[in-house]
């Protein structure tokens, strides 16, 4: 959704500043969107997907709807055509959070974790072997996992190496550990 909505705001800035436009309506019905979902936080799963069927779907059929009666008027190569085919050929996908509570309404928080090795990209010119290159792979996900799931990383990553350097065997006990707490 976080892209659709983008490629709206790139249609909202070619038509100006103080003028108002189609890429309004469907910008004003994606931020309704965003706004029922910030309401929903903290919220459980089950909740959050009956909410989305008795609020969200109904913007979202509404948005679809609009879209494709305006498809056929507007120019494919306008920033605003872009949208709007954008919107038609991603249409299932931005709907899938609909389906399901755990889901959340865009990909921003990916793409905000993959954004170090992004950054990181020419660093990684100098991983110049596979072994090098796969090492690399491997330390960046589990230092990935251990900001996703809450954990210091620094003593995650201490106590792994320490248990790997001395007991390889006993990897089990790594699952034990109790890294939020150090």
């Amino acid at each position: 959704m976080a892209h659709a909505r983008r490629k709206f705001i790139d249609a909202k800035t070619v038509q100006g500043k103080k003028k108002t436009g189609k890429a309004d309506v469907a910008l004003n019905l994606i931020g309704k969107l965003y706004g029922i979902e910030a309401s929903l936080k903290g919220k459980t799963a089950e909740e959050k997907y009956l909410a989305r069927q008795e609020k969200s779907k109904v913007i979202i059929d509404k948005l679809h709807g609009w879209v494709i009666d305006n498809k056929d008027k507007v120019s494919p190569k306008t920033k605003l055509g872009e949208a709007m085919t954008y919107w038609c050929n991603q249409a299932h996908k931005l709907n899938t959070y609909l389906k399901d509570g755990r889901i959340n309404i865009d990909n921003n928080r990916a793409e905000r974790a993959v954004k170090p090795f992004v950054i990181g990209r020419k660093n990684w010119l100098f991983s110049n072997t596979e072994r090098g290159a796969t090492a690399s792979a491997m330390l960046y996900s589990i230092i990935e996992t251990a900001k996703a799931n809450g954990l210091l990383v620094d003593n995650y990553l201490q106590v792994c190496l320490d248990e790997l350097a001395n007991k390889p065997e006993s990897l089990t006990h790594l699952l034990s550990w109790n890294f939020k707490q150090g």
